[in-house]
């Protein structure tokens, strides 16, 4: 199990590598799978790859059989409180919008003030 969440990690990150040096054309997790999935198929034959491939494969299947439980939590607690989204649903609306554009603010100015601190290139 650990040698497939290593795997796939691995090429999550490449993904992404690969993502910012295209400049954003394609998102990281989509390159990532797509190498993956071809390292899968083109080294299938090789023995030392076999253990990986098998023990990838076996990780992503139980990621994948436990991904609906991930949803079932959020999902109750609108139906179980529906009422309270019915009677303040526009102050939750609103509130979720200026938390929002917060977080957005926020993202921004710790990116600028790293990029400050760090040196980053110049604005163009």
């Amino acid at each position: 199990m650990i040698v497939g969440i290593a795997t796939l990690l691995t090429f999550q990150l490449v993904g992404e590598i690969l993502a910012y040096k295209m400049g954003g054309l394609v998102p990281g997790p989509v390159l990532g799978m797509a190498l993956i999935a071809i390292a899968l198929l083109t080294m299938a034959k090789w023995q030392r790859v076999q253990i990986a491939q098998t023990q990838t494969i076996a990780t992503s299947k139980a990621i994948l059989a436990n991904l609906g439980i991930l949803f079932v939590p959020a999902g109750v607690g609108i139906v179980k409180h529906i009422d309270i989204l019915v009677a303040h649903g526009l102050a939750l609306l609103g509130l979720i919008v200026v938390s929002t554009v917060i977080t957005l603010a926020v993202t921004v100015w710790s990116f600028v003030l790293a990029k400050r601190i760090f040196g980053g290139a110049a604005d163009e």
